[in-house]
């Protein structure tokens, strides 16, 4: 990594110590039982999860930690779980906790700007719940869904999508071969026949309810943009490398223009793992439930070492 220093724009050309990459989750990560750990553990987590109960106006911390899967697939629940597993996570592993640089999935941008402190706790959740909230909204004007495409090289998904009538489009660039697309059912089912029949190992429909990170999320984007243009957003302690530009990003102004374009626009997770590797980054750390992005990484780049945010 050391021959690529020269080109890094927020680091010392001779830094050679090991740069770490913090991450964080999206939906689909979360699980029963979820932060109670952390809750019973540190009086700090307490407090953070009653005061996220406060903001929600629900007990959150009881469908978390006592909830049955189906309460936690609920759309007021699953965003704010997970945000709220991975920013609470950050704050208890303490001066453990020096990030070079974030990123997040999807949803997982909210907990990483706040975990950089472009976002204050309150500020964050309160975004996550709206954004949820628009988001189911948006799924119910118009039936929508997403599929997975295995085994294609991004170009020729991003190929077929725009041959297909209707709207379908790349919506999550995973990792090398792995990207989602999203839109209309019936462009979607089409696409997927198209998809397979161009050599694709798998193009499944995924069990969502709606068209994520497409235009058809447009009502929710307008609403979510009024939300986010009154929040305040702070000169955070590092880069965030955002879902919509893939770049390192500081200025606040900037944070706030990507983080409302992020609902219509791909997630584009492979492209940032990338720019992070390249600007220096040399183990990425999970923040949150599960270990999806670890393995994303990993398909990216081999040779990047991975773990999982721990304070045992």
């Amino acid at each position: 990594m050391a021959g690529k220093a020269q080109n890094i724009p927020y680091f010392s050309p001779t830094k050679t110590e090991l740069m770490k990459a913090y991450i964080f989750p999206g939906q689909g990560a979360q699980f029963t039982g979820m932060g109670l750990d952390l809750y019973e553990k540190y009086p700090q987590a307490q407090e953070l999860f009653e005061r996220a109960n406060e903001i929600l106006g629900f007990s959150i911390t009881d469908i978390m930690f006592e909830g049955t899967a189906e309460q936690l697939k609920e759309t007021k629940v699953t965003q704010p779980a997970i945000f709220l597993h991975s920013v609470i996570l950050s704050r208890v592993l303490g001066e453990s906790f020096k990030p070079d640089m974030v990123a997040g999935h999807s949803l997982g941008e909210f907990s990483a700007l706040v975990a950089n402190g472009a976002l204050s706790f309150d500020s964050g959740l309160s975004l996550v719940s709206k954004r949820a909230l628009a988001m189911q909204k948006a799924c119910e004007m118009q039936p929508s869904t997403m599929a997975a495409v295995l085994g294609l090289e991004d170009e020729a998904v991003e190929k077929i999508c725009k041959e297909i009538g209707g709207i379908v489009v790349p919506a999550n660039y995973n990792c090398p071969g792995q990207l989602v697309i999203s839109g209309e059912v019936p462009a979607i089912e089409k696409a997927c026949e198209k998809l397979k029949e161009a050599g694709a190992r798998r193009a499944l429909v995924l069990p969502v309810g709606g068209a994520f990170h497409s235009p058809l999320m447009e009502p929710a984007r307008e609403e979510l943009a009024a939300a986010i243009k009154e929040t305040e957003v702070n000169k955070p302690s590092c880069p965030i490398y955002q879902n919509v530009t893939t770049t390192a990003v500081t200025d606040p102004a900037e944070i706030r223009k990507n983080l409302i374009a992020q609902l219509t626009a791909p997630v584009k997770w492979t492209q940032s793992v990338q720019q992070m590797i390249a600007d220096g980054a040399t183990h990425f750390t999970e923040v949150g439930p599960g270990n999806v992005l670890q393995g994303l990484v990993k398909k990216i780049d081999r040779s990047a070492e991975t773990s999982a945010a721990s304070v045992e």
